[in-house]
C-alpha cells in the first residue's frame, strides 16, 4: 500500500496533521498557500530552453512504438514535498516535453478535488477496504480548511527538508491551470469517498474534458468498470494497478497476483496495466536481479500497456544497477527483448534523461577525450565500486566499462615489493584486520589513529590476504556488491603495468605517497616505481600515456628524467582559491592537478552555492585539472544533482575539467556515448548541469545550518615540499610505535580531504524500506 508519516497532534483543538508530506499548521495562507510568481523565471534557469531539431529516430519496443511515458509522480516528489506546486512545476520545466503530471486525487467534505498521495492525515480511525485505518482523512475538512491550515513536508530523510512548511496543497484545478502536456488521475480509494457519500466516480466523468485528463488509474476493478461506462465517449485511457500480488483487489475479492494470471479480463475494462517494477525484473533477496518475467510481452500480446512504478534515485533496489539511476530504467526500457510504456517516478530528469539521452547507444564508440570532446575517465582503483579496489577484477571491469585511464596506488611491502591498493593502512581493503592483529601500529606521519601497515608485512604474507570490497556508506545500509566482497586479487605494480599495456586503455596513472617516510624505513618507492616502469619499457612508450601522480613536488621532481611522462600534483585539500605565487609554482614541477569536488564548487547544507575559479586558474598557467573523487551512491551528491551521478558528471564536463576520478567508470562512459554528451547538437532534451544557488534561492535561509567559513586559498608553501631524504640503509631506521588509540597529531600534510558533498542522514533504515507508491 501507500507509506505515511509519522501522525502528530498539535496543541489546540484543530488537529495537527502529519501525512506522507503534509502537515497541518496554523499560518497564515500567504505563507502556505502561496503561488510562486517569480519560480518558472528560476526554473528557466535551472534548465535553459533548447529549440527542437530533428532529434535522432529510435525504434522502441513499446506497444505503440512511441518512446516510453515520464510520469511524475506528485511532480518532482524526490526534492520538493510531494504534490505541491513547485514539484509540479519543477518537473515540467525539467523533463522532457511529454512528460504526464500524477495526481493522487483525494477528496474534501465538499467535494472539492486535490492532490496527495496519502489518505490518512491524522488522529481517527475509519475503515478503509475492510481494515482499520487511524488518522484524520481528507473528508473530515472543506476544501478552504485544508488549503488554509495544511502545509507539505518531505518524508523520505534523503530529500531536502527545507522546503517543509512553505507549500500549500494542490488543488486539481491548480495543476490543471499549469497546461501539463498530459495529465494522470489516480484513486486509490474510491469505495472510501463513497462510504463517506463521496462520488470521486462522478467528480471525475464530470471534470473528465475540462480537466483535459488522459489517463485514470485504481487498484479497484469494480470503480474502473464503472467508469468505463461513463467514459466511454471520452478519449481517457482507464490503467488497472497492481498492488502487492497477495493483497486483496476489494471488489473481486481476488488477490492481485491472481488477476494478474488472467489479463484477458482487465482488457475487458482497461486499456493498460500499472505495475511494481519487481512485477517485470524479479530482485532475489539479496538484492540481485532476476531474469524478466513474460509480464509486459503477455500484456502487449492482448493490447495491453505496461506501465511500471516505485522508481526513485535515492531508494535502493538492486546491486546490479551500482546505485547509478540510469541503468535501472534502461533496464526496462532498453533491453533486447520489451520496453515499458511508462515510468512513474520521484524524478522524472533522471527517466527523460535515460529515454531522450541514453537508450540505444550501448554500441555507440567512445568519442575520444580532448578539449573539444570530453574529459579523461580516470578510475579510483579500477572499477572499485563494483570490485575490490587493486585487484585484477577492478582493473578488467574499469577496461570493460571504457575507463581512459586506470591507476595504481602504490604500497610498498616490508621487502619492497610495490603493488597496488589505495591506503598503506591494508586493514582498508584486505582482510588484514582478521589475520595480523598483532601488527596493529601507529604512524603519525601516515595517518590518525592505528592500522596494520603494508610495510611491516611480507608481499607473500600480503598475498595470503583476501582483497576487502567496503564502500564509503555501507555503514549507512548502501553496500557495493556484496556477492564480490573478497573477489580478485591484489596486483604487483609489474603485473598490473603489464595487464595495461595488454589492454587498450589510452594510458595509466602512478600514485605514489609517503615517500619521505618510506625512506626512513629503508624502502625507496620512487625508484621501486621507476624501475618498474622501466623494466615494462614504459619510458619508451608511445601509444600509452604516464601519469605520475603524488602529493609531493619533491617526488614529482625525481620523474623529470622522464621526460614523455605527465606529473600530477595531488591537492587534497579542500581550497576556494589559488594565488597566482602558487600556480605558478606548481607549473614549474607538475603539468596537472587533480584537486577534490568542493575545491570546484562550493555547498552550504548540501545545496550548491557556486563554483570556485580554481578551474581557469590552473588552465591559464597550461596545467591540466583532474576532478574526484566521483562516486555513484545518492548520499554522496549535493541536492542540486537530483540524486543522479551522472548530472554531476555533466556538471564537471561543462566546465571543461580535463579528466574526471570515479570509481564507477561505466556511469561516466554511458553519458559520454550518448549524443547529449555534444553541448554543439541542439537536441529537444537533454542532461542540464547543476546551476549552484538555483535550489537555494528558493528556501528560507534561517531553516539552513550555518554556513562554514571559506576554505583556505593555495599558497606556494602548500605546494612546496623539502627534498625526498635518502632511503636508509638497512631497512628499518624508523619503526612504527605500538598502537595508541588515543594518539591524535597527524604529521605530514594530510592525505584526502571530504568533498564536502555528503549528505549525512539519519534513520537510514526506514529510507531504504521499499515502500510501495
Amino acid at each position: 500500500m501507500e507509506y505515511c508519516g509519522k501522525c502528530e497532534k498539535a496543541k489546540g483543538s484543530r488537529p495537527a496533521v502529519w501525512i506522507h508530506q503534509v502537515r497541518c499548521e496554523g499560518a497564515p495562507p500567504n505563507q502556505m498557500g502561496i503561488r510562486y510568481h517569480r519560480i518558472f523565471l528560476i526554473l528557466l534557469l535551472l534548465h535553459e530552453a533548447n529549440a527542437a531539431l530533428k532529434d535522432p529516430v529510435q525504434k522502441w519496443q513499446t506497444l505503440s512504438g512511441a518512446p516510453p511515458l515520464v510520469i511524475a509522480r506528485g511532480g518532482y516528489s524526490g526534492l520538493f514535498p510531494d504534490s505541491s506546486h513547485l514539484a509540479y512545476q519543477f518537473a515540467l520545466e525539467n523533463s522532457l516535453p511529454e512528460t504526464v503530471l500524477f495526481c493522487d486525487l483525494k477528496l474534501s467534505s465538499d467535494n472539492v478535488g486535490f492532490c496527495k498521495t496519502c489518505l490518512v492525515l491524522g488522529d481517527k480511525t475509519y475503515k478503509v477496504n475492510g481494515e482499520d485505518r487511524h488518522g484524520w482523512f481528507s473528508v473530515d475538512f472543506t476544501s478552504d480548511q485544508l488549503m488554509h491550515n495544511v502545509t507539505l513536508i518531505q518524508n523520505v530523510l534523503s530529500r531536502p527538508s527545507v522546503f517543509d512548511g512553505t507549500m500549500g496543497m494542490s488543488l486539481v484545478d491548480d495543476v490543471v491551470g499549469l497546461q501539463p502536456p498530459q495529465l494522470w488521475i489516480n484513486v486509490q480509494y474510491a469505495q472510501f469517498f463513497l462510504d463517506h457519500k463521496l462520488n470521486i466516480e462522478e467528480y471525475i466523468s464530470s471534470k473528465a474534458k475540462e480537466f483535459g485528463i488522459n489517463y485514470v488509474s485504481s487498484p479497484e476493478v469494480g470503480f474502473l468498470k464503472s467508469l468505463g461506462v461513463k467514459l466511454r465517449k471520452s478519449n481517457v485511457k482507464l490503467v488497472l494497478r497492481f498492488l502487492d500480488e497477495q493483497l486483496i483487489e476489494p471488489s473481486t475479492k481476488q488477490s492481485y497476483g491472481a488477476i494478474l494470471k488472467d489479463l484477458k479480463s482487465v482488457k475487458t475494462f482497461a486499456s493498460g496495466i500499472l505495475v511494481p517494477k519487481t512485477y517485470i525484473w524479479p530482485v532475489n533477496k539479496d538484492h540481485y536481479l532476476q531474469p524478466a518475467t513474460n509480464l509486459v510481452k503477455d500484456a502487449h500480446d492482448l493490447g495491453l500497456e505496461v506501465y511500471a512504478y516505485k522508481f526513485a534515485n535515492d531508494i535502493f533496489s538492486s546491486y546490479n544497477y551500482s546505485y547509478d539511476p540510469s541503468a535501472e530504467y534502461l533496464q526496462f526500457i532498453d533491453n533486447s527483448d520489451f520496453s515499458v510504456d511508462g515510468v512513474l517516478t520521484d524524478f522524472p530528469s533522471t527517466a527523460s534523461g535515460a529515454i531522450a539521452c541514453l537508450a540505444h547507444t550501448k554500441g555507440n564508440p567512445l568519442p575520444p577525450p580532448g578539449n573539444d570532446t570530453r574529459p579523461l575517465i580516470i578510475t579510483h582503483n579500477g572499477a572499485s565500486g563494483i570490485f575490490p579496489g587493486g585487484t585484477d577484477l577492478a582493473y578488467r571491469q574499469a577496461v570493460e566499462d571504457g575507463a581512459d585511464i586506470i591507476d595504481c596506488s602504490v604500497q610498498m611491502s616490508k621487502d619492497a615489493v610495490p603493488f597496488c591498493l589505495d591506503s598503506p593502512d591494508i586493514t582498508k581493503g584486505t582482510t588484514a584486520a582478521t589475520m595480523f592483529l598483532t601488527k596493529v601500529a601507529t604512524v603519525n606521519e601516515i595517518q590518525k589513529g592505528s592500522g596494520i601497515f603494508s610495510f611491516d608485512l611480507s608481499w607473500s604474507e600480503i598475498q595470503t590476504l583476501k582483497p576487502d570490497l567496503v564502500g564509503p556508506f555501507s555503514q549507512q545500509g548502501l553496500k557495493r556488491n556484496p556477492a564480490a566482497k573478497n573477489s580478485g586479487k591484489l596486483m604487483t605494480l609489474a603485473d598490473f603495468l603489464a595487464f595495461s599495456k595488454s589492454s587498450n586503455v589510452s594510458g595509466i596513472l602512478v600514485d605514489i605517497r609517503n615517500a619521505p617516510y618510506l625512506a626512513t624505513r629503508g624502502i625507496g618507492i620512487v625508484d621501486a616505481v621507476s624501475s618498474a616502469l622501466i623494466n615494462a619499457s614504459y619510458d619508451k612508450e608511445t601509444r600509452q600515456q604516464v601519469l605520475i601522480a603524488s602529493d609531493d613536488s619533491a617526488v614529482l621532481g625525481a620523474f623529470n628524467k622522464f621526460p614523455g611522462f605527465k606529473r600530477v600534483l595531488q591537492i587534497g585539500n579542500v581550497i576556494s582559491d589559488a594565488s597566482n605565487q602558487s600556480v605558478e609554482e606548481v607549473a614549474k614541477f607538475a603539468d596537472a592537478v587533480s584537486i577534490s569536488r568542493g575545491s570546484v564548487v562550493q555547498a552550504h547544507g548540501s545545496f550548491l552555492v557556486q563554483f570556485t575559479n580554481v578551474i581557469d586558474k590552473m588552465h591559464t598557467a597550461n596545467l591540466s585539472v583532474y576532478v574526484g573523487l566521483l562516486k555513484d551512491e545518492f548520499m554522496n551528491l549535493g541536492f542540486d544533482f537530483l540524486a543522479n551521478p551522472m548530472v554531476e558528471i555533466v556538471t564537471y564536463s561543462s566546465l571543461m575539467v580535463d579528466g574526471i576520478v570515479t570509481e564507477f567508470p561505466a556511469t561516466a562512459a554511458e553519458y559520454f556515448r550518448s549524443p547529449c554528451s555534444d553541448f554543439s547538437k541542439n537536441l529537444t532534451y537533454t542532461i542540464m548541469p547543476a546551476k549552484p544557488g538555483s535550489l537555494l534561492s528558493l528556501t528560507d535561509p534561517s531553516v539552513l545550518p550555518p554556513a562554514e567559513g571559506p576554505a583556505p586559498v593555495l599558497e606556494p608553501a602548500d605546494v612546496v615540499d623539502p627534498p625526498l631524504p635518502a632511503v636508509t640503509v638497512g631497512g628499518h631506521g624508523a619503526a612504527p610505535s605500538p598502537s595508541n588509540d588515543s594518539s591524535t597529531k597527524s604529521g605530514a600534510t594530510a592525505v584526502g580531504a571530504s568533498s564536502g558533498f555528503c549528505l549525512l542522514v539519519a534513520g537510514l533504515a526506514a529510507l531504504l524500506a521499499v515502500s510501495t507508491r
